[in-house]
């Protein structure tokens, strides 16, 4: 028997209530939810590197006096956080059997490593690094030339800095024998060219390369590197008392863009050693 028209009126409005109180919720639901937006990390802030490179001449002035004292007191004044020393002596009779990276890093509070070089007067000599942190994976690399007469070195670490570690590099390359000094910056390009190839770390180069800017090992150096420069200004470190050339330098990796030169010069000292100190300071990313 057909069912009454009111009845099935009825069945109508509550199939429609029915389908309205499903799908509406729903829709309400959706639009409702709060969109998840992507986590953007926080931007990183450079952190700045002081950077000093000196040949202290074994602690001796041009007085003639050795005295770490005072070439500290430099170091200090300058506020390095990584410093790069040529012409160190450990334990030698000339410098009155002292340890000169152990008392060079008692008297800044800094960390110290020693790159041995070669034994001489009783001890050894060599090169240093010093910094604010500790130093890490330190390494001897040979430099070409004759291994009974100074044969030079390059001298690396790590510089264990708690934001950003990074490599640090010392050298000193031949004084006389413009060969051997071209040979030992093409095998020192060639070191740093490896540690970029296999390290995200940044690479820092100071020494006394015993060649002016424009110089065959300089330019060799900076296929692979950058000087850090005073846009024209001259950086003259040598002779101390009246310095009329560059041979001091610091360098750091030139296919990067993450490193940045704020300032650099030459410190004023005429008598703590034979050279006058080359200061650096450096933006990092």
């Amino acid at each position: 028997m057909p069912l009454p028209s009111t009845l099935i009126s009825r069945r109508s409005v509550l199939r429609s209530f029915l389908a309205s109180s499903l799908v509406t919720p729903v829709l309400a639901t959706d639009h409702d939810k709060p969109v998840q937006q992507p986590r953007i990390p926080p931007p990183v802030s450079p952190i700045q590197l002081r950077v000093l490179c000196w040949n202290i001449h074994h602690g001796r002035g041009i007085d003639d006096l050795i005295n770490l004292e005072r070439q500290a007191a430099i170091i200090r004044s300058s506020a390095a956080d990584v410093v790069a020393l040529q012409e160190v002596d450990q334990k030698t009779t000339r410098s009155g059997g002292t340890d000169q990276t152990a008392e060079l890093a008692k008297l800044t509070g800094l960390h110290g490593w020693f790159a041995h070089q070669l034994d001489f007067e009783g001890g050894q000599y060599g090169q240093a690094l010093l910094a604010r942190w500790p130093l890490a994976d330190g390494t001897v690399h040979w430099l070409p030339g004759r291994p009974d007469r100074e044969r030079r070195i390059a001298g690396s670490a790590i510089v264990q800095h708690p934001a950003r570690p990074l490599r640090l590099i010392t050298t000193h390359l031949h004084h006389n024998n413009p060969g051997f000094r071209l040979e030992q910056a093409h095998e020192l390009a060639r070191l740093c060219q490896n540690f970029l190839d296999t390290s995200p770390l940044p690479v820092f180069v100071a020494g006394d390369l015993n060649a002016v800017p424009d110089s065959p090992p300089v330019q060799a150096l900076e296929k692979i590197l950058k000087r850090a420069v005073a846009g024209t200004a001259p950086l003259a470190t040598f002779p101390v008392g009246q310095p009329t050339r560059q041979i001091d330098y610091i360098l750091y990796e030139a296919e990067t863009d993450r490193i940045a030169v704020n300032h650099v010069a030459v410190l004023p000292e005429q008598v703590a050693s034979d050279h006058r100190p080359l200061l650096a300071r450096f933006n990092i990313q």
